[in-house]
């Protein structure tokens, strides 16, 4: 069963945001979601991230063109069909986000760390850590209690 975790529009006993004055240069949005590897999990995790998006936008007025947006959705892509590929278990998609950054972090139960391939069109497979670096400003992966963690930064553009 996937199971989505939301943070709030708004802290509780703060002011309501008014879009009119702009972003909050402190409000920062998340959004997560554990998927169990059943079949139409990758779909549900862009689902997931395209609602971020959205609410990001108008929540946080950050700055998301559609070529920001294709770029994420492949990068969550990516990512999550790594976990499904190579962990037994579980795996958790995490999107935190403000006005200026947007970060999509995976943590999969596998302690295998992601192995990059030069670019090599011949190459049948192994393209998906390539694809993801080449569409995101920083990316890191780090072995973590549960496995390990793979975290993509992408810088937006005023």
């Amino acid at each position: 069963m996937n199971k989505e975790v939301t943070s709030p529009p708004e802290d509780p006993g703060s002011p309501p945001v008014d879009p009119s004055q702009g972003p909050r240069s402190t409000e920062v949005l998340l959004s997560a979601e554990v998927f169990d590897g059943e079949p139409g999990c990758i779909a549900l995790a862009r689902a997931l991230a395209d609602r971020f998006l959205t609410r990001l936008a108008v929540e946080c007025l950050a700055p998301i063109g559609e070529h920001t947006r294709s770029d994420l959705m492949l990068a969550v892509s990516e990512l999550v069909t790594n976990a499904d590929r190579y962990s037994h278990g579980p795996y958790l998609l995490e999107l935190e986000g403000n006005a200026q950054l947007i970060s999509v972090t995976v943590y999969d139960s596998s302690t295998a760390m992601p192995v990059l391939y030069g670019p090599d069109p011949s190459r049948l497979g192994g393209h998906g850590m390539e694809i993801v670096v080449a569409l995101c400003d920083r990316l890191t992966a780090e072995r973590v209690p549960v496995g390990k963690r793979i975290r993509a930064e992408f810088q937006l553009s005023t």
